[in-house]
């Protein structure tokens, strides 16, 4: 099944490339907001699926081109994203310690919205393509071998990155955690349609471009561990999010006016706008390209403010 969110924050299946209103068949739930209410939906799906699915076969379909989609995890409560957790195409000789950090649940926004860039000195912005699991119950202290029954289902996810920032060593929390810099959708599909989490296929392209594709294969710490780590730390709930982590080679500078398009296999595509009113560029070479040519480290920025004099 596929769950979204549109336009006024109606609830919606996907069908295809149309979507049914079924916010009536979730009334009886008492909610405080859009994030509330999927909570609520995902904690107790069970119970509430034969209604979705009642309600989705007697409604009728709109096209997606006809509504606006948003997050289908408006505002999380948590939203942790692991780091360097991919073995970079066999570059790696061994999986970096386990590692994560939050994003603000205000740093979240949906298909079709906009990246906006702040005028921060970072010396590049990348949007960091992964595959996001959504927990479907409390989780506390799980074991690996039980972490696949705490997962509800998936999404895509764009962890956008200012990095560079001064001063050097304070990282995560400033380079991260920005309005607009944690982009999910376009809805979030059931872990029943997935048959294998490592083995979907993940692209992001830039303009039309591809500038990342890799697999999920290539994950260092997987979902299993992933889980159980992340819940030894703090307990997780139902419609909390754990971005899986990237493979860097492909990531390049996005800059104002770019169109992004995030696919990981079966999920859909996320659609995003960039928006930099200072107008900065840099090259569009990825971190591979720049390896190849026996370069270090991410691209110069090319003009605009904060560019090297």
């Amino acid at each position: 099944m596929k769950l979204a969110f549109f336009d006024d924050f109606r609830l919606g299946l996907i069908q295809d490339d149309r979507v049914v209103d079924v916010s009536g068949a979730v009334t009886g739930i008492r909610h405080t907001s859009p994030q509330d209410l999927m909570n609520q939906l995902i904690g107790g799906f069970a119970d509430h699926r034969p209604r979705l699915e009642e309600a989705a076969s007697q409604g009728s379909a709109v096209p997606l081109g006809q509504v606006r989609l948003r997050s289908p995890l408006p505002r999380p409560h948590n939203t942790v994203c692991m780091a360097v957790n991919y073995m970079e195409d066999g570059t790696r000789a061994e999986a970096a310690p386990i590692n994560a950090f939050l994003k603000s649940p205000d740093a979240v926004i949906g298909h079709g919205d906009t990246i906006v860039l702040p005028d921060v000195p970072a010396t590049i912005f990348e949007a960091e393509a992964e595959m996001a699991l959504i927990i479907g119950k409390r989780a506390h202290n799980v074991r690996a071998e039980d972490a696949f029954d705490y997962v509800f289902g998936y999404t895509n996810f764009i962890d956008m990155s200012a990095r560079g920032l001064p001063p050097p060593g304070n990282t995560f929390y400033q380079m991260k955690s920005r309005d607009t810099f944690a982009p999910m959708g376009p809805w979030l599909v059931t872990a029943d349609e997935v048959s294998d989490p490592h083995n979907l296929q993940i692209t992001l392209s830039v303009n039309g471009e591809i500038k990342q594709s890799f697999n999920t294969s290539d994950m260092a710490h997987k979902i299993a561990r992933t889980i159980e780590w992340v819940s030894s730390v703090h307990a997780l709930e139902p419609g909390d999010v754990i971005a899986t982590g990237t493979n860097h080679r492909g990531l390049s500078g996005i800059q104002d006016g770019d169109q992004i398009d995030l696919e990981v296999a079966g999920l859909g595509v996320l659609h995003l706008n960039v928006r930099d009113d200072l107008r900065r560029t840099w090259p569009r070479e990825t971190r591979l390209e720049r390896a190849d040519r026996g370069l270090e480290g991410t691209a110069p920025q090319s003009s605009g403010k904060y560019a090297p004099v």
